[in-house]
């Protein structure tokens, strides 16, 4: 029993002194939280008025941002409102100017109005005194003043008829003593300002061989290298004993430019047949073109030529391989258009158009069709076609007088050709119609339907012509040899006789790929 009370009390005891330890240990706590909630206390008050001194300086900022804004416009609208202020002022003054300008304008109305009427009462008056005295000297001379005037009139045009007569006859004597002395002076200056070499050009080409073995080699196998090359570029090639030449003759000098550059890349690259030849020849074709149209290009930027028709440029450069009467064509035209700037200079005419009318005046040898017109008034066809001027083309179709002459720049052009073309040895009748010749024999030729090409060789005693297998049989072919050769007896005239040779080919062509 003592244990059990034992016990209890021990139990009690630390029950209690579980109470006491834990009221002490609230005690304790609570004092800590208070302390701690007074510190919070004090940092939130201090934290509180740093944000409130922050936010009132923000506040004063903004306000002051803010007046300086207002200040700004307030003195934008004060300065605009000055201005406009100014404007109202200046736009008052002018309105009371121009009202002042109207009064003082009605009043010089009425001014001239008033001085129109007494003008018009006075002019009236006029009238009325010289209708009197009109009929008091019609009066007195018993002639009306319309009878007067008329005979006035016809005396004063005697005395100025013969006075205009006088003047005509001392300017004609004074003329006639100084015009020919003018103009053989402007005449010989013109020739020694513009002086040129003169050459005559020939047939015959000279191609300039190493030696025997590539004569054989140009003739090929029965010679049929040789027979090619003529086919192909019109010319007849002459292979004699000659040692180092072989002579291209033809009277067309552009083909004689093609068979001779032919020659010379066929013999450089050593490779000579059939084939070969067809190649070369048309690759050498083509370049002989660009060359032309370089010439052409060349010449007009010599002279200070512009705005010329590519077309007309390119015939230009044809000339380089054309003759007139033996003599080079370009080289006549260049000289020509030389003598007609420089006589132009000398006689204050435009010395461009002269220039231009003189290069041209003889493009019309060149065009290879409507070959039955004068070459003059051919050129001048060529020449309205491709846009120039009036003046120029009646300066190259008047030159050898088939169409009137309508400027000065004509007959200059017509004295300057003459002078150009009468150079001694200049020019050689023989060849020209040679030439005229063999080119007719060609053109016969090509009338015929189906005819392809057409060459003039031997100097004209043979005559080529190619036509296409596809539109001429044999029979065809027998029968345009036969016409034309009676054709030829009938229109042309010609020493000896000449040998028409049709030749028609057959091309089989295929492709293995």
């Amino acid at each position: 029993m003592e244990l059990l009370i034992g016990i209890v009390a021990a139990l009690v005891g630390l029950a209690v002194g579980a109470m006491i330890t834990s009221t002490l240990m609230k005690k304790s706590v609570l004092k800590k939280s208070n302390v701690l909630l007074e510190e919070a206390r004090e940092k939130a008050e201090v934290i509180k008025k740093e944000k409130i001194l922050q936010a009132k300086e923000k506040f004063l900022q903004l306000k002051s941002e803010h007046e300086k804004v207002i200040v700004e416009k307030n003195n934008n609208i004060q300065r605009a409102e000055n201005k406009l202020r100014q404007k109202e002022s200046s736009f008052s003054k002018k309105l009371e100017d121009a009202q002042r300008k109207n009064r003082e304008l009605d009043v010089l109305k009425k001014n001239l109005e008033s001085q129109l009427d007494i003008l018009e009462k006075k002019q009236s008056e006029v009238n009325r005194m010289h209708k009197d005295q009109v009929k008091q000297l019609e009066t007195i001379s018993q002639l009306s003043a319309e009878e007067a005037k008329g005979e006035l009139i016809e005396s004063l045009k005697e005395e100025a008829r013969a006075d205009a007569m006088v003047a005509v006859r001392e300017i004609t004597d004074e003329a006639r003593l100084t015009a020919s002395r003018t103009a053989k002076k402007i005449v010989i200056e013109t020739i020694q300002r513009t002086a040129a070499e003169t050459a005559i050009e020939n047939t015959v080409t000279v191609f300039n061989i190493d030696s025997d073995e590539i004569k054989g080699r140009i003739i090929g196998r029965e010679g049929r290298n040789i027979r090619a090359l003529e086919a192909m570029t019109g010319v007849e090639i002459i292979i004699d004993d000659s040692p180092d030449a072989i002579l291209l003759s033809g009277f067309d000098p552009i083909r004689r430019e093609v068979a001779r550059l032919s020659l010379q890349k066929l013999v450089t690259d050593g490779r000579i047949h059939p084939a070969r030849i067809e190649e070369v020849v048309a690759k050498t074709r083509k370049e002989v073109e660009q060359e032309i149209l370089e010439t052409g290009k060349r010449t007009v930027i010599d002279l200070g030529i512009h705005n010329m028709h590519h077309e007309l440029i390119k015939l230009i450069g044809r000339m380089k391989y054309r003759s007139s009467y033996g003599q080079n064509l370009l080289a006549h035209s260049i000289e020509v258009a030389n003598l007609s700037a420089t006589m132009a200079a000398e006689l204050g005419l435009n010395t461009k158009k002269a220039k231009r009318a003189g290069l041209l005046h003889d493009v019309g040898k060149i065009a290879e069709n409507e070959a039955e017109l004068p070459h003059a008034i051919l050129g001048m066809k060529l020449a309205e076609k491709f846009k120039e001027k009036p003046d120029v083309c009646n300066a190259i179709g008047a030159h050898h007088d088939e169409v009137e002459m309508e400027t000065l720049i004509a007959p200059l052009v017509q004295v300057c050709d003459a002078i150009s073309g009468a150079r001694p040895g200049a020019r050689r009748e023989v060849v020209e119609a040679y030439i005229q010749r063999l080119k007719k024999l060609e053109d016969l030729a090509l009338t015929y339907p189906g005819v392809v090409k057409t060459y003039a060789i031997q100097a004209g005693r043979e005559l080529r012509v190619i036509v296409g297998a596809d539109k001429v049989n044999d029979e065809d072919a027998d029968k345009i040899s036969f016409e034309l050769s009676r054709k030829i007896q009938n229109e042309m005239t010609y020493p000896g006789q000449i040998k028409i040779t049709v030749i028609r080919e057959t091309r089989a062509i295929s492709y293995a790929k």
